[in-house]
């Protein structure tokens, strides 16, 4: 395989030989192949396949149509994310449940993705990227029909819980087809459009799911869903290329790969210690607001997380082929741009999910007012953050980071100086501030990390960049609640929240802090020759 900038693809030789072979499909077509008297020897589906798929990947353009191909998939994902909570209390009417117990309809598909993330990732690097989004975009389907037609709360949650298993399939093959298919200095245009979808696919879920439900009923929502993802896999088919990007050749230190089967080659151990370590932190930090952070459970599980993590690392060291090799932890480029990510998606989703019992508990809004008043947040953040990956190219993935780390630090200040009667529009400011900031800096952390990892771990590592993101956004959420929860005067108190979001403003100082020692891809100057993309 000959790797080219800016995208990937088959050497000459095995273009040749694919148009040879795509001549022979056709001439059996006809019944003048050499196959014994002619006649149909490749099913004509195959054949149309194939000079479909050829025609956009000679295109100039096929990088963006992978990237809109993919994002079609996420969109068809995400879309119901966010309105489904809004759902929770008619649901929790027609199974005769509580919506206490529907929690875990959130809660559930974050602890499947960590069990199932670290693993899916390797799986797609060994297996190849197109096949796993392919299987996470079936996965979904299943989900989607199981989440419709659920009898009972318990199925409802399991198909939930399975929902983040296919969530981690989709989320780390799609993140990596992307990337190998730009090249490094415009790996951050690519993910200023993936944010985009990211954040703007649950702000349209609720534009066009609320009245779904209100008027036909929340599995009206799901089997809606079905349409979508049938057109993404049909599009994935068809643009996704069919390679994905070599394992490099072995080097003198490196362990043979030839003649192992691809399921000995994943780390096991690896994946079942980094696994537990997330799942028992991110059970903690979901069980801890209402257990106590004090309480022996929430301790233990803390404890059991921390022990997981040295079990990894102890394994990875000694590992003949490790899930996530630790050089990558000595790379400046790499650490800093993930520990800010985790930064600013836990003072953005902390202050996220405190806004409406604010606006409603303490300045008496209606639960209407208080999410369009919200809607501020992610509609900057999608945006801002296409745009954001262009001015990345001409400022710098630093001062990027550093900008959007600063106005989410500024938007937490105002929330922690509001008075008792605040105007609107200044609301709106700290709003906008907030989403600004994701939207800036979101697209420069992704990419930055990514530069630093190999070709041929790009499925893992964008598995584990979704993983530092929940759980920073689980952190968050928990840790800012329960300091607004702690203070006098409950929900109600104006000085719990000012509280609350000071911590969300600390954390906001920390990924500045961070943005500052993220290095700028190196690019090179205007005018270089654009290498044309290899046939896929």
């Amino acid at each position: 395989m000959v790797l080219r900038a800016g995208g990937t693809g088959p050497s000459p030789e095995e273009g040749a030989f694919d148009a040879a072979e795509e001549r022979e499909a056709e001439a059996l077509l006809s019944g003048t192949g050499s196959g014994g008297d002619g006649g149909i020897a490749i099913p004509w589906p195959v054949l149309f396949h194939r000079r479909m798929h050829r025609r956009v990947a000679d295109s100039d353009r096929y990088r963006w149509w992978v990237l809109w191909t993919v994002l079609a998939g996420l969109l068809s994902v995400n879309i119901t994310f966010t309105v489904f909570v809004v759902a929770l209390p008619q649901v929790a009417r027609q199974l005769h449940t509580s919506v206490s117990t529907l929690t875990w309809t959130s809660t559930g598909p974050l602890l499947a993705f960590g069990v199932a993330a670290p693993i899916l990732g390797k799986l797609g690097d060994l297996r190849g990227y197109k096949r796993l989004y392919l299987l996470g975009l079936s996965g979904a389907a299943v989900s989607v029909v199981l989440t419709a037609s659920a009898p009972t709360a318990g199925v409802l949650i399991a198909a939930r819980f399975f929902d983040g298993v296919q969530g981690a399939a989709t989320g780390a093959a799609s993140m990596a087809l992307v990337l190998q298919e730009f090249s490094h200095e415009d790996r951050v245009k690519a993910m200023g459009w993936w944010a985009l979808v990211g954040a703007g696919g649950p702000v349209l879920g609720v534009t066009i799911g609320a009245p779904i439900i209100q008027y036909w009923g929340w599995r009206a929502l799901f089997w809606g869903e079905l349409p979508l993802m049938a057109l993404a896999a049909l599009l994935a088919v068809v643009v996704l290329p069919n390679r994905d990007r070599g394992r490099p050749e072995e080097g003198p230190g490196s362990v043979p790969t030839v003649g192992v089967s691809h399921w000995r080659q994943l780390d096991w151990l690896g994946s079942a210690t980094l696994s537990g370590s997330v799942t028992a932190a991110l059970l903690a930090l979901n069980l801890a607001p209402s257990w106590g952070f004090g309480s022996p459970a929430i301790v233990g599980l803390f404890a059991l997380s921390l022990v997981a993590v040295v079990a990894f690392v102890r394994h990875e060291r000694r590992a003949p082929r490790p899930l996530i090799p630790l050089h990558y932890f000595r790379k400046r480029n790499f650490v800093f741009p993930l520990a800010a990510r985790a930064w600013v998606n836990f003072s953005y989703m902390g202050g996220f999910f405190l806004f409406p019992v604010l606006m409603e508990r303490v300045y008496g809004y209606s639960e209407t007012s208080a999410g369009l008043l919200s809607t501020a947040r992610p509609l900057t953040f999608s945006l801002s953050a296409p745009i954001a990956g262009y001015a990345a190219v001409k400022v710098g993935e630093r001062w990027s980071v550093v900008a959007g780390a600063g106005a989410l630090l500024v938007s937490m200040l105002v929330f922690t100086q509001l008075g008792a009667e605040p105007s609107v529009v200044l609301i709106v400011v700290a709003l906008a501030l907030s989403g600004l900031a994701n939207g800036v800096s979101t697209p420069s952390t992704a990419s930055s990390a990514s530069n630093e990892v190999e070709p041929d771990e790009l499925g893992v590592m964008s598995a584990a960049q979704l993983l530092i993101t929940q759980i920073g956004v689980v952190a968050g959420i928990q840790v800012m609640v329960t300091v607004q929860a702690a203070g006098h005067g409950g929900t109600g108190s104006l000085a719990s929240y000012h509280r609350a979001y000071a911590v969300g403003a600390l954390a906001a100082l920390a990924a500045v802090v961070c943005g500052f020692f993220v290095r700028d891809t190196p690019r090179e100057t205007r005018g270089r020759a654009v290498e044309p993309h290899p046939t896929h």
